[in-house]
């Protein structure tokens, strides 16, 4: 792929399922344009004459304003707002005054942001074109980046992406394993991969884009957004439920801005990450204080808590997952006295293109199925090396060192892995091309690197972690092993005593 325009990311072809009350300029439409049949949200002022899907009459009438505790008073006659319930035209002009002026004042400076910002000298219809393009593309990366990941985390991995590919078209040109490697570290894979494919870009993504970036006025949900609304308006409904989801885009849309609806949409956002959190939100600088129905149910009840909104969704239970990793060194060397290292190189393997951590390169590795001791977790990678690799000590190499030097666990989303490792060093009788088997040429994709190659190559954050194993027992053991083997060399040399 590298070198060639990938068709799939050579320009904006419509992103997102969003259609507009009004027709899109002739620029925007190239990036948003309704890919699928299922109606969703438009503008902010006529939503329910843009085809929203209206609920059943039994789904309408969800209580939301109250938690539990406060729902077993209903007999006092308590009036329970319902999810339906938007804005008031008052309550809206004042958040909207609201927020904008406080994020004027307290936005965080971010790089994402800073492309985002319209020059005030006015462009030329070409110029123009470029900068909207060149901002969708910076907001794009920026979203998809932030997905599932802190802000800090990704302000150096966005600065480095937007340096070496500033625009769509330089990203057309790179090569997945280029991209894999300036995300790694980062996490999610898949939204790497997606960045090059673009298997189609969701309401939330879209949203993003076509208001940062074309000023167009719709709305954005993610969980900041959610929580802000859901504590607006006192919303104790399920955030997870697909209902309640498509009518927290209603009252999002209700809220834009018209005529700063990129800088809104953000501020919501904003809010969410810095001041309404999910724990301890600082209410007494938050700029809809005076609109936020779940403080004024917090102060009237002191058994109601703002944090009880929105209701906590119940988190699966991560499973566990064991795996044994063996950092292969081939040297050229037949011993281990310290010298010329310059001939030894670390064998990788590249994961297969689909699941957990898909094409990304790792050391071999075996998965356990259950917690397993030392003898059957090399059992498992002597079959494994054997058949795959051709790597047998009887016959194809000689074996120098063979430590286990520890382990840890890696957390993924719903996956708690124990990661087992060891470190094995092997003088191979053969040449190189010989040693591995036409099964495996033809089945996996692997790569020999040599350490300086391993140290900058971009690796996962688990594979970096066994990276530093190896080093350390390296450094520390390895000086211990090749003095006694350099004492047994002498020793056995004429005239040793």
């Amino acid at each position: 792929m590298s070198g060639n325009t990938n068709p799939k990311v050579s320009g904006w072809r419509g992103v997102g399922r969003f259609e507009f009350s009004k027709a899109p300029s002739s620029r925007s439409s190239r990036l948003i344009q309704k890919v699928n049949t299922k109606p969703h949200l438009t503008t902010a002022t006529t939503m329910d004459e843009e085809g929203i899907e209206k609920p059943s009459k039994r789904k309408r009438n969800a209580a939301i304003a109250k938690p539990k505790e406060q729902r077993q008073h209903s007999s006092k006659k308590q009036v329970v707002a319902d999810i339906e319930d938007l804005f008031s035209d008052k309550e809206t002009q004042k958040i909207r005054a609201s927020l904008l002026d406080w994020y004027d004042h307290n936005q965080r400076d971010l790089p994402w942001r800073r492309i985002t910002q319209t020059k005030e000298t006015p462009f030329k219809e070409e110029e123009e074109e470029e900068e909207e393009e060149r901002r969708a593309y910076g907001v794009w990366v920026s979203e998809v980046m932030l997905q599932q990941t802190r802000v800090q985390t990704v302000i150096d991995y966005y600065n480095r992406w937007m340096l070496k590919w500033p625009t769509l078209h330089h990203l057309a040109q790179a090569s997945l394993e280029e991209v894999n490697e300036k995300w790694a570290g980062l996490g999610y894979y898949r939204r790497a991969r997606f960045l090059l494919e673009v298997p189609g870009i969701g309401d939330y993504t879209a949203g993003a884009i076509a208001s940062i970036a074309f000023k167009e006025v719709v709305p954005v949900v993610d969980g900041n957004v959610i929580r802000v609304l859901a504590r607006l308006k006192a919303i104790s409904a399920n955030p997870k439920d697909k209902v309640t989801v498509k009518k927290f885009w209603k009252l999002a849309a209700q809220l834009v801005d018209p005529h700063r609806p990129g800088d809104f949409n953000q501020s919501l956002m904003e809010l969410g990450a810095t001041l309404c959190t999910p724990v301890n939100p600082s209410c007494s600088s938050c700029p809809v204080s005076g609109q936020c129905r779940a403080l004024t149910i917090s102060k009237l009840d002191k058994l109601v808590l703002i944090t009880d909104y929105p209701a906590k969704s119940i988190k699966l239970k991560q499973r566990h997952e064991f795996s044994a990793v063996c950092a292969v060194e081939i040297t050229g060397r037949q011993d281990l006295i310290e010298g010329d290292q310059s001939s030894s190189v670390f064998l990788l393997v590249k994961r297969p293109d689909e699941g957990l951590l898909a094409g990304l390169w790792e050391f071999p590795s075996v998965m356990l199925g259950k917690e397993a001791d030392m003898t059957r977790r090399r059992k498992e990678m002597n079959r494994f090396l054997k058949k795959s690799f051709r790597l047998d000590p009887q016959k194809t190499c000689s074996v120098l060192l063979r430590e286990d030097i520890g382990e840890f666990i890696h957390i993924f989303t719903h996956i708690r892995l124990k990661v087992y490792v060891e470190l094995l060093i092997v003088h191979l009788k053969g040449d190189m091309s010989d040693l591995f088997s036409k099964q495996s040429r033809e089945n996996m994709t692997w790569k020999c690197v040599d350490r300086e190659a391993l140290s900058s190559l971009g690796l996962t954050s688990g594979v970096r972690k066994a990276c530093t194993m190896v080093q350390k027992f390296k450094q520390k053991s390895l000086s211990t092993v090749s003095a006694a083997a350099r004492k047994r060399t002498n020793s056995k040399k004429p005239g040793s005593s």
